[in-house]
């Protein structure tokens, strides 16, 4: 029979009190341990039942009683808490155990993202040029038709302008149909000299093997004292050989006709033994350009070139269809990545 800190008076109640804690110190579960609680100190519990018995005593053993099953229930609390923090010890180690991570087994396999084909493409074009001293810029890509037709240049009559060419709002606005547009905005807020790169969407009314109604654009401008069709041309050979690099590609200039550019030229590329093929336009800034956004023609000359970003996508990796660009195959998609 255990010890107590008071002297017992009630032979039952030093019963229950020796029975509770033995029940305590051999209970195994926390759940166990909360009805050995109820069982003894609940609504219906033992030592609850024997306060409402008190009615019964005498009024000198009533206070000494009360006392005695305070007491008791005191030390029974004691006892479960005292068990209750050791069983909660003993859960958290079995837990910790069982959700143990053995760091020495392989990881999962998990599917890396990566950028998209065209993403590289523009990048690569981006940080070539950036060695030129070209810096990014970027515009709206639902444009007015000043900047997209008008301040480049295009005569009202253009087919460029037609419905059947570009995507038309009610409002009078349409989407861009180059990123040549930016370069006016940047010379309407900016001074010369420009040195300035714009990649970015473009829509044209077009969807075959080679084309689609959104494509991705690379447009230059370069504008300074002094500048020379000879520039242009050693720039752009200069950009081709790296971007195609270890490529063996030939490169010719062409006559050509852009309104904005004069004189213009297009830019074809043969890549071993291949055929032919235009990559894109260049030319010098038109002066009718510079007067549209306030630049003297006399004291500032300057080029400007377009390229289409898939196109030269797919000569570089050898893909014939477009449109597997968009398609979202991911077979094709992680070849290059």
């Amino acid at each position: 029979m255990p010890t107590y800190k008071y002297k017992l008076v009630s032979t039952q109640i030093a019963q229950l009190l020796k029975n509770a804690q033995t029940e305590i110190s051999q209970v195994e579960t926390l759940a166990a341990l909360d009805d050995i609680r109820v069982k003894y100190l609940g609504k219906n519990g033992f030592l609850t039942q024997e306060l409402k018995a008190l009615g019964s005593l005498s009024p000198d053993e009533r206070p000494v009683q009360g006392q005695i099953i305070n007491q008791g229930k005191a030390e029974i609390l004691s006892w479960l808490n005292a068990r209750r923090q050791i069983l909660q010890e003993v859960s958290l180690k079995a837990k910790l155990s069982a959700e143990a991570v053995d760091i020495t087994l392989p990881g999962r396999l998990s599917h890396r993202g990566g950028r998209h084909p065209i993403t590289q493409t523009i990048e690569r074009i981006c940080e070539l040029f950036s060695q030129l001293g070209f810096a990014q810029v970027e515009g709206p890509e639902v444009e007015d038709d000043y900047h997209n037709f008008e301040a480049l240049n295009f005569p009202k009559d253009h087919p460029a302008r037609a419905m059947h060419d570009t995507f038309y709002f009610d409002s009078g606005l349409l989407l861009r149909t180059h990123t040549s547009s930016v370069q006016i905005r940047y010379m309407e807020a900016e001074k010369p000299p420009y040195r300035i790169l714009v990649p970015g969407r473009v829509y044209r009314c077009d969807s075959d093997m080679t084309h689609t109604p959104m494509f991705h654009q690379v447009e230059g401008l370069l504008v300074d004292k002094g500048i020379r069709f000879t520039d242009l041309m050693g720039h752009l050979e200069a950009f081709l050989t790296m971007f195609f690099d270890p490529l063996k590609v030939d490169i010719r200039f062409r006559p050509s006709y852009f309104p904005f550019t004069e004189p213009s030229t297009e830019v074809d590329i043969r890549i071993g033994d291949g055929d032919w093929l235009e990559v894109l336009g260049a030319g010098m800034v038109h002066p009718e350009v510079f007067k549209f956004v306030d630049v003297d023609s006399e004291k500032y000359t300057g080029y400007a070139f377009g390229m289409g970003v898939e196109r030269l996508a797919m000569l570089r990796h050898g893909v014939t269809d477009l449109r597997t660009f968009f398609e979202n195959d991911l077979r094709f998609l992680n070849f290059f990545n």
